[in-house]
């Protein structure tokens, strides 16, 4: 009896857990048996294995062929581990070298002419694989992707005949190229394209910033969404750690990732009916949903109070800890979703209370329960509240206005980020009250306003820290270390829709 060992790895989240695959050749009745928590399409890999193996030219064993699949409580889905197991039986069948497999790893699906296809997970795989001696070969489909990690010891392969002819002669496998993104596909729009609206862009101006959540409120065409997609522009771009947490997120969703997208900050923005499972993540295994794809980006929901209930209460939680975990009977997945929450609504259901221009039709209970959609914990998680009218007439064809360059206000909200990390190693938004307390020290005149306007507008707790939080950010743009009076009111102003009647 010889037994062969090689590896692979499995999907949990965006963690790619090593899965030891083991091959028994042994006297006995013809047939494959795969154990180890395998689902469907695992079990179906030795139909793909047996004729695999058989058009590279070796001879598929007609013994008893047990394959085990390490850890047993670890569940295994799809035909990743396919390579793997053809070549454990290989081995174990002695037509390549035992001995030499056990210190590779192998991912790929092999289709029926041993052609290797890609897979998803490649990127999580690939960096957990680094630096540790172990090679690892993919199929060459994924070769952008692998090739962000960085790895010396990553190979390519088209085919499992070429897979064969490296282990048992030598032959040398491909590696992946290094490549750069093209910079017209990073193109982004600018805030300039944005006319009038100065109020609003002051508001997204420090949203990017202090990285607060905003809520615009405003009747259609005012430029909601228009300010709502340029805020990537503003906010600087991702670290090569930051963006490789995007990229493995997308890696082992559905959509996998975009290559001209790279250390892009993702913007996200789902349908209102879109259900609570797409948002947060599901199915089985669990895969990463919205929020988690717009992790360090941007999640916009436009026409926020047409979307569920449902889905809108499952925002609180992630929104709080920058991460959601998904549980089911077999086991339980995190995935990080860390993102910036941008949302858009009229002001009543016509969309045109308040506009001077059209006349509401809409009752003040129409009005009510139109914005009581969204809940107080909700309307609380979010630090910035702006309303945006109506533009003036003229204001799209006068050619004098001179709007701002995008290039400097992303230049002076980089400049204040630096200074926000070097004082507290994290943005104002992330700050917890002990840290609030320390670095949003108010004159004992602010604590009176604060305390007044909490009282007349009905704000939270978690609201009177909010203020706070967008009053630090304000006084870092104006370049100075204390919150100032002026500072603690504008940011008291942001919260004026708390409570709207």
């Amino acid at each position: 009896m010889t037994v062969a060992t090689t590896f692979s790895s499995a999907e949990l989240g965006i963690d790619a857990p090593l899965v030891t695959v083991e091959a028994d050749v042994s006297p006995g009745l013809p047939k494959t048996l795969i154990v180890g928590l395998a689902e469907t399409a695992v079990r179906e890999s030795k139909d793909r294995v047996k004729a695999a193996i058989t058009t590279s030219g070796f001879e598929y064993p007609s013994r008893r062929i047990t394959v085990n699949l390490a850890p047993a409580d670890l569940p295994k889905s799809t035909g990743r581990y396919d390579l793997a197991i053809a070549v454990s039986i290989l081995a174990a069948s002695n037509q390549i070298p035992p001995e030499c497999i056990d210190s590779y790893e192998f991912l790929g699906e092999l289709s029926l002419t041993g052609a290797l296809r890609a897979v998803r997970g490649i990127l999580p795989t690939a960096l957990r694989n680094k630096g540790q001696r172990r090679r690892l070969v993919v199929p060459k489909a994924c070769e952008l992707e692998a090739a962000l990690a960085e790895s010396e010891d990553l190979y390519l392969a088209s085919s499992l005949h070429e897979v064969l002819a490296h282990l048992a002669t030598g032959q040398p496998l491909a590696t992946p190229r290094q490549w750069q993104p093209d910079p017209e596909d990073s193109a982004v729009a600018s805030l300039a394209d944005v006319k009038g609206q100065a109020s609003a862009k002051r508001a997204l101006t420090i949203a990017a910033t202090g990285g607060h959540n905003l809520l615009m409120v405003g009747p259609p065409g005012t430029g909601k969404t228009m300010l709502a997609s340029r805020l990537p522009s503003l906010i600087p771009q991702m670290t090569l750690e930051e963006s490789l947490q995007v990229a493995s997120i997308a890696s082992v969703s559905r959509q996998l990732f975009e290559y001209k997208k790279w250390r892009q900050r993702p913007f996200r923005r789902p349908h209102h009916t879109a259900s609570a499972v797409a948002m947060v993540g599901g199915s089985n295994p669990p895969k990463p949903g919205e929020i988690s794809l717009a992790h360090n980006g941007v999640l916009f929901l436009d026409e926020v109070p047409e979307y569920s209930r449902q889905v809108l209460e499952v925002l609180r939680e992630p929104l709080e800890s920058g991460e959601i975990w998904i549980s089911r009977a077999a086991q339980q997945v995190r995935y990080p979703a860390h993102f910036q929450l941008i949302a858009a609504m009229n002001p009543c259901p016509c969309g045109y209370f308040g506009d001077d221009t059209r006349q509401c039709d809409c009752s003040a209970q129409q009005i009510h329960r139109y914005r009581s959609r969204l809940s107080g914990p909700l309307m609380d998680r979010i630090d910035l509240h702006i309303e945006v009218p109506p533009l003036p007439t003229g204001t799209l064809s006068d050619k004098t206005t001179v709007e701002p360059k995008n290039c400097e206000l992303k230049a002076t909200i980089a400049n204040t980020r630096t200074l926000m990390l070097e004082r507290q190693g994290m943005l104002n938004s992330n700050l917890n009250n002990q840290q609030i307390a320390r670095h949003c020290k108010l004159s004992k005149g602010d604590v009176r306003i604060l305390d007044d306007a909490v009282n007349q507008l009905g704000i939270s707790a978690r609201g009177y820290f909010k203020i706070l939080k967008v009053a630090r950010t304000i006084a870092d743009l104006s370049g100075i270390n204390r919150i100032a009076t002026s500072h603690l009111v504008e940011a008291i102003g942001y919260r004026k829709l708390d409570r709207s009647p």
